[in-house]
């Protein structure tokens, strides 16, 4: 191992186990692993039978995800040479493994790269606990195993430490034991825990972040007995130009504020516009994982050496402000409407929670009961009132997250990029600094039009005039709104008028 190695030669010949290949991240990373690493041996991908479907067919209909459109295209059948599936569960004792599948990686994987995670803020305790924190402790087990370790990536999240307003790239102490805090989640019943959450987690907003905390002292514990790192991706959006310009598949972050209020169906949201909002694009995450695993790949492991930790975000590198984001949004869904608008888009933000909540009753549930009520009288299914309460609920669990700012430290992460080699920077380099935002979130917003709702780019001309109609019936409403309340205030005036006539008549 040495650090004159580019990193495709760090991989060549390399077998790499991966959790969490079926999800948005673990996807882009197995595509750029195989794109620009192809002399890599075998990806072992960890993967679980779900809803009666078998884990071998899962991983052929994984690969046909537009995700790996470039590599059907310009690499055919490297995925099936490469690429194999072992049947297992994060979740279990073991990981679920089979014996000679357990073998099998300890005999032959050199890297390993832990992504799976639960990132459902409002899991149970035991769920959360199960996953982030008992899965992370059987990779560590099956690491220590393996006979020729090069280096093992623990993805964690940059909001691990959500009590701290300034979060560097340091281990701070554990908001609990892990140990313990796994016995409870393992021995307490399931209705006792879930009264008890609350007061255990403490200052941490929701069992993610809590879990996800304890699961770094897991790692972190190896320190000179496992050549690991750990990697804090902030909140992980669309592609900026890997695979393509705007993959995603699903609606975290701007992405979904884009879609909710260019279909015109949320008006509000309860957050601080100065707010610095710290995204970052998965692509940049993927390549930040694998520079981080060729970092430590290349290098001998020494009792003494400590974990690294980056913190994976735009930090002081990228800023925007969620006002920018929104008023960026309005303007884009305007050129680039969406397909089935129920209304024009619009809204705005508040820092007043009870401005908020009667904006929510007004604009966001009232409409969707009218609109509900005439899908019932013309025999077709409601559904609207069903969406908001998704949103609506979707907007507390992020809650916590829009009215808390947060200093991201990452000077481990811009000395990481500045170790690549030239030839490595034109497909590893992550120039955080240079990204159009304009471009960025124009790209988003068609991704999330093509991946996400599916829709038609051919149909936008029949969107943008859909768009037009909603703004002009916007327009009338108002005005016919605004209207009403004048005249209503003129007539309490008229009132007030005639009673002051009255009562001066009577007593003067």
């Amino acid at each position: 191992m040495t650090q004159e190695q580019t990193i495709p030669e760090f991989f060549t010949g390399k077998n790499i186990f991966i959790t969490g290949g079926s999800g948005f991240m673990g996807k882009v990373l197995i595509e750029k692993l195989l794109y620009s690493c192809s002399e890599l041996s075998k990806i072992y991908l960890l993967l679980r039978d779900k809803k009666g479907v078998r884990s071998e067919e899962r991983l052929q209909q994984m690969y046909s995800s537009p995700c790996f459109d470039r590599l059907r295209n310009e690499k055919p059948e490297i995925f099936e040479r490469k690429v194999a599936c072992v049947s297992g569960d994060v979740m279990e004792i073991g990981l679920g493994l089979s014996e000679e599948h357990r073998a099998v990686l300890i005999d032959n994987v050199n890297i390993i790269f832990h992504v799976a995670a639960s990132v459902r803020f409002d899991d149970p305790l035991q769920y959360a606990a199960k996953l982030n924190l008992r899965g992370t402790r059987e990779v560590v087990e099956l690491a220590k195993a393996i006979k020729n370790l090069s280096v093992m990536v623990h993805v964690s999240t940059s909001y691990s430490n959500t009590n701290r307003e300034l979060v560097e790239e340091v281990m701070y102490p554990p908001h609990a034991d892990w140990r313990e805090a796994l016995e409870i989640c393992e021995t307490v019943d399931e209705h006792t825990l879930r009264v008890l959450t609350p007061k255990y987690i403490g200052e941490m907003p929701n069992t993610y972040t809590f879990t996800k905390q304890l699961a770094e002292h897991v790692v972190y514990e190896q320190k000179g007995v496992l050549p690991a790192t750990i990697i804090r991706p902030s909140i992980v959006i669309s592609s900026a130009t890997e695979p393509v310009p705007g993959w995603i598949e699903n609606y975290n972050g701007p992405v979904g504020l884009l879609v909710a209020s260019g279909k015109g169906i949320m008006r509000s949201l309860y957050t601080n516009p100065d707010l610095m909002a710290d995204y970052i694009p998965v692509d940049v995450a993927i390549q930040t994982i694998i520079t981080a695993a060729w970092h430590r790949g290349t290098k001998k492991l020494k009792p003494t050496d400590d974990i690294p930790i980056y913190n994976c975000c735009s930090g002081s590198l990228f800023k925007i402000t969620m006002n920018e984001v929104v008023e960026m949004g309005r303007s884009l869904a305007k050129d680039m409407p969406l397909d089935g608008m129920l209304w024009s888009v619009g809204g705005n933000l508040t820092t007043s929670k009870t401005w908020h909540y009667l904006k929510v009753l007004i604009l966001h549930l009232l409409p969707a009961v009218f609109v509900d009520t005439l899908l019932r009288i013309l025999g077709r299914k409601p559904m609207l009132v069903k969406v908001q309460r998704r949103i609506y609920i979707a907007n507390l669990a992020l809650q916590y997250y829009l009215i808390k700012q947060w200093t991201f430290v990452n000077s481990n992460l811009v000395a990481l990029r500045s170790s690549l080699k030239e030839t490595d920077r034109a497909v590893f380099y992550f120039d955080i600094e240079a990204f159009d935002h304009r471009k960025f979130f124009y790209d988003s917003l068609i991704g999330a039009k093509k991946y996400l709702l599916k829709e038609n780019l051919d149909d936008l001309p029949k969107a943008r005039a859909h768009s037009r109609r909603l703004d002009i019936l916007d327009f009338v409403v108002k005005t016919a709104f605004y209207c009403y309340c004048a005249n209503w205030v003129m007539k309490i005036e008229v009132v007030n008028s005639a009673i002051n006539s009255v009562i001066n008549c009577i007593f003067y």
